[in-house]
């Protein structure tokens, strides 16, 4: 298959790689970033959709996946698919995507979960909102770059999926991380804490797998001094979004908007954005209650 990939950072440059080591033509551009290995290079974005069955895109924001849609919508072929798997605003998902069918062109947007890891191993999770006959089309490549593809509805469904996964995800590494800190100071060891929470009613993802103390449990980026394998600026890139959607839709999300104020202590005014989002946990520890 003939594909056009724009946005070669670091999530975009090991899904374009792995693609082209399947045996696809891919075409790849970025502003700033390297074209990967096996990848061929084009001048702009508008000269890597030319002739792509399907364009994907990775990018930073929704302001900018609008902008760069409308260089590419123009110069893809009718019938091909505009696959987007960066993470944005529902509204500019559903907004480019009826641009691209208004054009004759299948549109999905499919934002992921699985970080730079799951990136370079092929084992992404993909969220998809899109017509069945574009998820179709995009099916084969998914499974190249991914180990799930989740075909969630219509239009701004795979976003709607990410952003309330991840809020979700910030709300529980929270109360983890709180819970630890309290522990702490109760004089409960942490491996303790561990050994019960793990197999009791309060068994999470972010305990269990994730978990955000250092020694305890599976290897974390916690053992790694915080390493980002999912950093807490792009964390709270993703509670701001569900706190956007939520206003949108006259959600009550608290203890979300609880979570998003929190990161933006930690991101903005302590300056933790490139850690890990479980880097919190040592910020709790080193803190008393509120006055």
């Amino acid at each position: 298959m003939k594909i056009g990939f724009v946005g070669l950072g670091n999530m975009g440059a090991p899904m374009a790689r792995n693609l082209a080591a399947a045996g696809h033509a891919v075409t790849g551009f970025d502003l700033t970033a390297p074209v990967p290995e096996g990848v061929t290079g084009a001048a702009s974005a508008a000269e890597a959709a030319a002739g792509a069955e399907v364009v994907i895109t990775m990018l930073p924001n929704g302001a900018i996946l609008r902008s760069v849609a409308a260089e590419l919508i123009p110069a893809m072929a009718p019938g091909a698919v505009l696959l987007d798997c960066s993470t944005v605003d529902v509204e500019s998902a559903r907004a480019v995507a009826a641009q691209a069918e208004a054009a004759g062109l299948g549109a999905l947007d499919a934002p992921v979960s699985g970080g730079t890891g799951g990136a370079e191993a092929g084992t992404l999770t993909f969220m998809v909102g899109g017509s069945d006959a574009a998820f179709a089309t995009a099916r084969p490549l998914f499974d190249i770059m991914g180990q799930k593809a989740v075909h969630c509805g219509g239009a701004g469904n795979g976003q709607a999926a990410k952003i309330c996964n991840n809020m979700i995800l910030g709300v529980t590494m929270v109360a983890t991380c709180e819970g630890f800190a309290l522990a702490d100071k109760l004089g409960l060891d942490r491996q303790a804490l561990f050994d019960v929470v793990s197999t009791s009613s309060g068994y999470s993802w972010s305990m269990n797998v994730y978990c955000p103390a250092p020694g305890i449990g599976p290897e974390s980026p916690a053992d790694r001094d915080y390493a980002p394998g999912f950093a807490a600026e792009l964390m709270l890139k993703d509670l701001r979004l569900s706190q956007q959607a939520a206003e949108a839709v006259d959600a009550d999300t608290p203890t979300g908007a609880t979570a998003t104020a929190l990161f933006e202590t930690f991101v903005e005014t302590e300056g933790m954005g490139k850690k890990d989002f479980t880097a919190i946990l040592p910020r709790f520890a080193a803190k008393g209650r509120a006055s």
